[in-house]
């Protein structure tokens, strides 16, 4: 998808323009030698431009051409799982584009090509802007001996068999992954890691072994679960996830890019007041409207761009898409599409939802007593800031054909277009 770049046309011996006809092999004129260098330059310039973004059709989301899907391979076993082989090598680390009115060096950026999908590398997914409530202590405690692991809602007896997970909550960041997880923990056939592992993404070094202790134990006929949104936006993520378990179910929760972008951040915000404003860390060029997708929180939710790379080693059917807006307008319903997808009886229903209207969202009680409902906590739903409208409608003019294709690609229509147009 999206256009390519023509090759230049063979340019003869490397330092060389072709001699004009007539002209001897000994030399060649110096108003030639002055054009070829003149030509050589807006070659090179054309070059750069394209591969900076600005080289596709508007109005063209610039993809990679999809490889054949669900092909399957199988990369290097991580260490610790018995096979002996090494560990696949890190991605080298991509430099950050500098800073931008000075504070802006605060928000990591990656100067990637339209087309690039990010690596578990990138500057840009780093422990801050990933909102990682995890630490390596608690993952620590998590994996020591004896250890139940995260834990779920439901009261199992310490004592099963720790396993590695069956499913994985993949993503995206602020879409309502923890609402999710939080929901899917009061079945009693599921037990999940509270920590997010982060093992495919940083951790992936420390081996199976390692990531095996992380998870709490579980009976016959439980399913093993852990969440990780990084996990949707790392290149190397599918190949090792296919390399663990080629049968492992993926869950994405995927919201309105644009809601999304301000609500990513808003989170940081609050940790790093001195960060520039939404407007600024959101354009390359303001009069010109460029955006920059270069910006962790614009790129994230260019969902389709890293759904190429998933459905390289896993199918549709193995992938489940889940509305960030009605998991809060209905979150039983959402709820019941979790559990058919991963086998499970429907036990979370309405009777486990309150509507919080000072939160803005659902929180989880027990239906089988009177004790309070349990929120999330005073992380989710901060007020965003004001942000200039026509930013707004730059950005909904931005993700438009990225969303459109999102739909074609999924079978889903998220009506994001619709929802805006109803504001």
């Amino acid at each position: 998808r999206g256009s390519e770049l023509s090759p230049a046309p063979p340019a003869g011996p490397p330092g060389r323009c072709p001699a004009p006809p007539g002209a001897a092999l000994g030399g060649v004129p110096p108003a030639r030698k002055l054009l070829c260098m003149c030509s050589l330059s807006l070659c090179l310039t054309y070059l750069c431009y394209s591969l900076m973004g600005g080289g596709h059709r508007p109005g063209r989301p610039a993809l990679p051409r999809r490889p054949p899907r669900h092909r399957g391979p199988r990369g290097p076993a991580p260490p610790g799982s018995g096979s002996g082989a090494p560990a696949p090598s890190a991605a080298p680390t991509r430099a950050s584009n500098g800073s931008r009115e000075g504070a802006a060096g605060a928000w990591p950026r990656t100067p990637l090509a339209p087309g690039e999908v990010i690596t578990a590398q990138s500057g840009a997914f780093e422990r801050d802007p990933q909102e990682s409530s995890t630490t390596d202590e608690e993952l620590s405690r998590a994996g020591s001996p004896g250890s139940r692991g995260g834990g779920g809602g439901s009261t199992t007896p310490d004592y099963g068999e720790k396993r590695l997970p069956q499913a994985l909550i993949i993503g995206v960041k602020k879409g309502g992954t923890r609402a999710l997880l939080e929901a899917i923990r009061a079945h009693p056939d599921v037990r999940a890691v509270g920590t997010e592992p982060h093992f495919f993404d940083r951790n992936y070094e420390k081996g199976l072994e390692w990531y095996r202790n992380v998870m709490p134990k579980t009976l016959d006929g439980q399913i093993t679960m852990e969440k990780t949104p990084s996990y949707f936006v790392t290149n190397e993520a599918p190949r090792r996830i296919h390399s663990m378990a080629k049968d492992t179910k993926l869950i994405v929760v995927v919201r309105n890019p644009v809601t999304r972008a301000i609500s990513d951040y808003t989170q940081t915000l609050s940790k790093k007041p001195e960060i520039p404003t939404f407007e600024v860390l959101a354009f390359k060029n303001r009069t010109l409207g460029l955006i920059d997708a270069s910006w962790s929180a614009i790129r994230i939710g260019i969902y389709a761009l890293h759904l190429e790379n998933w459905l390289q080693y896993f199918p549709l059917s193995q992938i489940l898409f889940v509305s960030g807006e009605r998991l809060i307008t209905d979150p039983a319903g959402e709820m019941a599409k979790v559990q058919d997808f991963l086998g499970l009886k429907r036990i979370v229903t309405e009777k486990h939802f309150y509507f919080n209207k000072t939160k803005g969202f659902p929180c989880l009680k027990k239906p089988e007593d009177s004790s309070a409902p349990r929120c999330l906590g005073k992380s989710k739903g901060r007020t965003h800031p004001k942000i200039d409208p026509d930013v707004i409608h730059r950005l909904r003019k931005f993700y438009k054909p990225f969303n459109v294709m999102f739909y074609q690609m999924t079978g889903q229509d998220f009506q994001w277009e619709q929802e805006e147009s109803d504001k």
